[in-house]
């Protein structure tokens, strides 16, 4: 793997630092001299990557979202029968959500408030595709209920973040039994 160059390092930098504060304080109250500090380089170098902090959180969205959906559908193949399709990016899902937490909670926090614009937003949901593509094909076959799809997200997917945030704060622990009623749920709530 090659090395990282010296604007690479400061990027990235950012983009942690961007993360870190919008999950701990929040979009508002993260401001661009703080995300600087953290990141540990001067306010100016963040303008030779991002135009604005609009432009850095909405930046940070699309490559966490990339991220996410990348590891979703990893091992997801077209072919796959839709509720064995389902299962497995269900659960890539939830293993991100709990292994990578952070990055989870920054897209539970975008997508939960207007802090991303709406053209980011829209490009965050075109990497969702497999899993859009994949709930048609059910609802042609009949074996997903024919709702839309913001519906089928809110209650098969949206609970994930729930629990994580519920696991972070020390409230709930979840098992591998939980997991798997989780996505018993999930599935519930999306066949038909």
């Amino acid at each position: 793997m090659a090395e990282l160059t010296k604007s690479q390092i400061k990027r990235n930098a950012l983009v942690k630092a961007t993360i870190e504060l919008v999950n701990n304080s929040g979009f508002h109250a993260a401001p661009m001299s703080k995300i600087a500090k953290m990141a540990n380089v001067s306010p100016a170098t963040i303008y030779l990557y991002f135009e604005n902090k609009q432009d850095l959180v909405n930046q940070v969205y699309i490559e966490v979202k990339a991220a996410f959906t990348a590891y979703a559908f990893a091992t997801f193949d077209e072919t796959m029968d839709v509720a064995e399709g389902f299962e497995l990016i269900w659960k890539r899902i939830a293993d991100f959500k709990l292994k990578e937490c952070e990055e989870a909670m920054f897209l539970a926090q975008c997508d939960n408030t207007p802090i991303i614009d709406e053209p980011s937003r829209m490009e965050g949901i075109k990497h969702l595709q497999p899993l859009l593509d994949l709930w048609a094909r059910g609802k042609a076959e009949g074996s997903i209920k024919p709702l839309d799809d913001y519906i089928l997200y809110a209650y098969a997917i949206n609970p994930l973040s729930f629990l994580m945030i519920t696991q972070k704060r020390g409230s709930f622990q979840l098992t591998e039994e939980h997991l798997e009623e989780a996505f018993q749920s999930a599935w519930s709530s999306i066949k038909k």
